[in-house]
């Protein structure tokens, strides 16, 4: 599948995506049981995600994902650093909670929470690793980029 081909099967998805979230939404305008109103709501909101996921897919493909500066990567790797702290405090908990549960409906959404917490801390540190780390545009990138490979290094004759 070529790039055009996948921009195009995200915009779909995107597509896909909102139609799911207008049904939900509307599945439960008068629904007064809030568990099942609240867990279809979640399932939307989660179709929401999918459909920033499904742009920033675009975005990749598209060329359309700016280098970060370095003042901008240190406070995103500063706020990453704090939130992968806090998924991992919500796994313990929620892992915790979740064995002292007796109740099966209610150790289903806990377990789904967990497992949403899991792959958020999962996402968050690849995210560190991929983005923050390795493409940061730096001060020193710009000076490498400009004079490593200069026959001068910016002065006249050496």
């Amino acid at each position: 599948m070529n790039t055009q081909e996948r921009v195009e099967f995200y915009k779909n998805q995107i597509k896909l995506e909102e139609k799911i979230v207008e049904s939900a939404e509307t599945s439960v305008r008068d629904v007064s049981n809030v568990m099942v109103k609240e867990l279809i709501l979640g399932i939307a909101m989660d179709s929401n995600k999918h459909s920033s996921l499904l742009n920033a897919l675009i975005a990749l493909n598209t060329g359309t994902t700016p280098l970060i500066s370095e003042e901008i990567t240190d406070h995103l790797k500063a706020n990453i650093e704090k939130h992968i702290e806090l998924e991992q405090q919500a796994i313990d908990t929620y892992k915790a909670f979740w064995k002292e549960l007796d109740d099966e409906k209610e150790k289903v959404v806990v377990k789904a929470i967990l497992n949403d917490e899991i792959r958020h801390h999962q996402l968050l540190k690849r995210l560190h690793e991929m983005i923050v780390e390795k493409e940061a545009l730096t001060e020193q990138d710009i000076w490498d980029w400009t004079w490593k490979d200069s026959l001068f290094h910016g002065s006249p004759g050496g």
